[in-house]
């Protein structure tokens, strides 16, 4: 489904009564969520509404009830555009996020009490957000876990090798992993850049694809190898969504940091001393 926005034309009555029943699907929605939540959705969804045109597909795959949202990570614009696409299909979404946005004066307060998820990598509270991840699943919520846990490095943009996190809440939750790829978020914002190209619009493509099936893996130790299965079948699954947007073939070999030397934290642009 394109969604371009506004054409500019008169609406009909049809038109009018869609906008006005959308409208009040929103209104219910937000009531369901904590107030912090609600203040979020009103700032930013007119806005990013106005600024990206939205190609919207593959919303038949978002199941009712709690779910790991696993999307490909191109851009710091990625969380805006996926954000705006589950709230738009009545998932409204709650992200496993770094601690350091947590930290930031205001916006950290906000999306805290919105019940976000601070990830603390590399340290005894990664546990917590895990364990958090798992709670809010179970709860019904829809989480959304980068399972590259950073933005791409592969150059050509796909996919990278994966962690595990996405795995393991689906693992212990046993709800459904839905793979979602993304492209057009890079247009605004290229991954590791900081010039914002908003005009003219972009378009967000999202592309939701099937549950990815651990059923066969469900009951079994979570031992490293079966996290490696699990991972590699979402990465695989998010791979071929991306492979549709593109119209395009995905390398033969996925992309790994390690074994390509490159960090797997921060910008890999950057010197190191």
């Amino acid at each position: 489904m394109l969604d371009t926005g506004t054409s500019g034309r008169k609406d009909t009555g049809d038109e009018k009564e869609m906008r006005v029943r959308s409208s009040s699907s929103v209104l219910a929605r937000m009531r369901r969520l904590p107030a912090a939540y609600q203040v979020i959705v009103v700032l930013l969804r007119p806005m990013l509404r106005v600024l990206f045109r939205r190609d919207w597909r593959g919303m038949e795959h978002l199941p009712e009830g709690g779910a790991v949202i696993a999307p490909n990570h191109l851009s710091y614009i990625d969380p805006f555009a996926i954000a705006l696409y589950l709230f738009d299909n009545d998932r409204p979404p709650y992200y496993l996020g770094k601690e350091a946005v947590f930290r930031i004066p205001v916006l950290g307060k906000l999306v805290e009490w919105a019940d976000q998820i601070p990830v603390y990598r590399g340290t005894g509270q990664a546990a917590d957000a895990m364990r958090a991840a798992v709670a809010a699943v179970q709860d019904g919520k829809t989480v959304v876990c980068y399972p590259e846990g950073t933005l791409t490095r592969d150059p050509g943009g796909w996919p990278m090798k994966g962690k595990t996190g996405a795995a393991r809440i689906a693992l212990t939750t046993r709800r459904p992993v839905i793979p979602i790829a993304m492209w057009g978020p890079q247009e605004v914002l290229g991954t590791y850049q900081k010039d914002l190209h908003l005009f003219p619009r972009k378009t967000m493509h999202i592309l939701a694809g099937p549950p990815v099936d651990l059923s066969d893996l469900y009951g079994k130790p979570m031992d490293v190898a079966l996290l490696a299965t699990a991972t590699d079948r979402i990465m695989e699954a998010i791979t071929a969504q991306l492979e549709v947007l593109r119209g395009e073939q995905a390398p033969a070999v996925r992309f790994d940091s390690r074994a390509k030397g490159v960090p797997e934290t921060g910008n890999p642009n950057k010197e190191r001393s």
